[in-house]
């Protein structure tokens, strides 16, 4: 798993008590493939370098790794569950950022099909928004408050059938359908465009049982204040998909 960030505001994440979670150690490896390193900015800010990092097992534990030519701090987890907790916490809102009506930091999680993007981007938000209510009842047992983090996939802008059936050549639209050019990532960009000025937007979802995609099926809210967006080709940077992966606050990729 490919983890990177790209700061483009001045928004404070993470809590203190993170910082205990993500330095187990720190060590210098014997090849060029060190571990995921942390930039701390204040006391509540931490951010990871935009460096390219996979996920790795040994043993019975897991390591976030990334390559780079010199000494890294290492993220190192026991376990799937809790790597899923590490990085659910590195993007815990903080209440007053959950306050803001303005604020909003969008994941670009991005991988082949298989590889566990949805997977991922499902457990990390159920976390958040877990660790959320957790930190919300503690204060005020009574409330519930609503989530503050979504997941819009990917699949949503799948180009119609219909549209795939106008094509020069139908056939092989249907059969390749899944590549780049039979998504539509123009709607996609003016989606999350939208999200940026107003805090606020419908996404389509996918109706795997028809084939389509179903207009404004999800909705993302101004309490929403972490959006993971997921699928293959996120992170591209052909043509209007470069534009798409400016867009987010921070990149994930998945194997």
């Amino acid at each position: 798993m490919e983890i990177s960030s790209i700061s483009t505001t001045t928004i404070h994440y993470f809590c203190p008590s993170t910082v205990s979670l993500l330095f187990k150690r720190v060590k210098l490896p014997s090849r060029d493939q060190h571990l995921v390193s942390i930039s701390l900015n204040s006391r509540t800010e931490q951010r990871l370098l935009a460096r390219p990092c996979s996920l790795a097992h040994k043993g019975n534990s897991v390591k976030v790794k990334c390559s780079q030519k010199r000494e890294i701090p290492v993220l190192e987890a026991s376990s799937m569950d809790e790597v899923f907790d590490i990085l659910a916490e590195r993007i815990l809102p903080t209440s007053s950022v959950a306050s803001n009506p303005n604020t909003k930091h969008i994941v670009g999680l991005a991988g082949p099909p298989g590889s566990g993007k949805s997977t991922l981007a499902s457990e990390v938000t159920q976390r958040i928004n877990k660790f959320w209510l957790q930190s919300a009842c503690s204060s005020d047992p009574q409330v519930k408050p609503p989530d503050v983090a979504i997941v819009v996939p990917m699949d949503g802008f799948h180009l119609y059938r219909s549209q795939l059936d106008a094509m020069e050549n139908p056939e092989e639209a249907h059969a390749r359908r899944g590549a780049p050019w039979t998504f539509d990532p123009a709607l996609l960009l003016n989606c999350l465009k939208s999200l940026r000025k107003q805090g606020s937007v419908y996404a389509p979802s996918f109706a795997h049982g028809i084939g389509d995609p179903i207009e404004d099926d999800i909705f993302v809210s101004l309490q929403h204040k972490v959006v993971i967006v997921e699928g293959n080709y996120l992170l591209s940077d052909e043509g209007v998909w470069k534009e798409v992966s400016s867009i987010f606050d921070e990149k994930w990729k998945s194997p």
